[in-house]
């Protein structure tokens, strides 16, 4: 794999006692990466994946005492550091797809379903990933125990990314003032969804922002904006109201930069049944720009469609049964670095299961993946 990939990983500590060490850290990850991109789901395919192309393999790897064994693989990956995988990752994914600097980011969490472990009383991992739009790539990840601790999990994960320029959107968990100062002092703007999670600002907000839609008063402003969608006999519009309007808030102080207010209405009608459902948000965007945080709001949700899905659908990572000590975690970190670097690779235009099976079968593809 030559430098490229494994230079950013050279200084990952090793957990494993010097001398019980027969196969380098190196060749390790980037053995279960390469296997990680072309299909395999658990330690033992990972090791035949290897056992297949170990003479691939060895005209860049050294394999000094040849392919490890999955116990091997698990147990490297059960004990890896993932905070120090993680500072690895973030610099490995800077120098592949630039800095997220001045860029859409979206942060969101997902449940890694199967990572429950009842006998050692762990629950199951909760990944919180921050997503930017403009790349389509995972730029950073942190692990929790619980959906609950994202609220613990986005400000470790927010000094892990440049924010300066850059807007982050987070649902409703993240609503909170410490990391709405945070991506302020970090040089960024924030989109933060309102629910229940801040009753009273939700409340406030949506009780003056609704008025203001029914019935618009001189004194206060507020810009709109509509897109329509359709197809496939499906029709969407999506309409924002925003209002720069914020000094009759009691509490702004509180909220570092907030500079807006924003509803957000998706009137969807399929099969001649309409819905309607209305967000709020705060946002420390210029409240005379409805466009942006109509797109911010949009593009928040591509999160779900673009990284969480795909993990499922392509990676099959809801049915994985990797939970002894950090292996979950490590291992999702191996599934995104996977899709960040097929999604990369664009002279195949067929989707990511059909990539991973080419890179599988062809060598030279797997090294045009890998840029090698």
């Amino acid at each position: 794999m030559g430098k490229g990939i494994l230079e950013h990983f050279a200084e990952l500590e090793d957990p494993r006692e010097s001398g019980g060490r027969r196969h380098l850290l190196g060749d390790i990850l980037a053995l279960a990466l390469c296997a990680v991109i072309c299909g395999a789901e658990e330690w033992s395919a990972i090791e035949e994946f290897a056992r297949a192309k170990e003479r691939w393999f060895r005209s860049f790897l050294k394999l000094a005492h040849g392919i490890p064994s999955e116990d091997t693989f698990a147990r490297v990956f059960s004990a890896l550091d993932p905070e120090g995988f993680e500072r690895c990752f973030a610099a490995w994914i800077a120098a592949l797809a630039g800095s997220s600097k001045g860029k859409l980011i979206a942060i969101d969490g997902k449940t890694l379903r199967r990572s429950v472990d009842r006998a050692n009383g762990k629950a199951a991992i909760h990944m919180v990933s921050a997503w930017v739009c403009a790349n389509g790539l995972c730029f950073g990840q942190v692990a929790t125990d619980a959906k609950s601790n994202e609220i613990k999990a986005i400000p470790k994960l927010l000094k892990l990314l440049e924010l300066a320029g850059a807007t982050v959107t987070i649902d409703a968990m993240g609503c909170q003032r410490d990391i709405a100062r945070q991506i302020a002092d970090q040089g960024g703007d924030y989109v933060l969804a309102l629910k229940d999670n801040q009753a009273t600002l939700c409340e406030e907000v949506q009780l003056f922002l609704d008025e203001q839609i029914a019935a618009p008063r001189k004194e206060f402003t507020l810009h709109a904006h509509q897109d329509v969608d359709g197809g496939h006999g499906r029709v969407e519009i999506r309409r924002a109201w925003v209002t720069p309007n914020v000094d009759w808030f009691a509490d702004r102080e509180q909220w570092k930069g907030l500079r807006s207010f924003a509803a957000v209405e998706c009137e969807r009608t399929a099969n001649g049944e309409t819905t309607t459902e209305r967000r709020y948000f705060i946002s420390s965007l210029d409240g005379s720009d409805a466009q942006a945080i109509a797109h911010a709001v949009r593009n928040h949700w591509r999160i779900e469609n673009s990284l969480h899905w795909v993990l499922d659908v392509s990676f099959n990572e809801d049915q994985s049964r990797i939970r002894k000590g950090h292996g979950a975690e490590n291992v999702s970190r191996l599934r995104r670095m996977a899709l960040n670097l097929v999604k990369q690779e664009t002279t195949n235009k067929r989707g990511i299961k059909t990539k991973r099976r080419r890179a599988g079968w062809d060598e030279q593809y797997l090294c045009q993946i890998l840029r090698i």
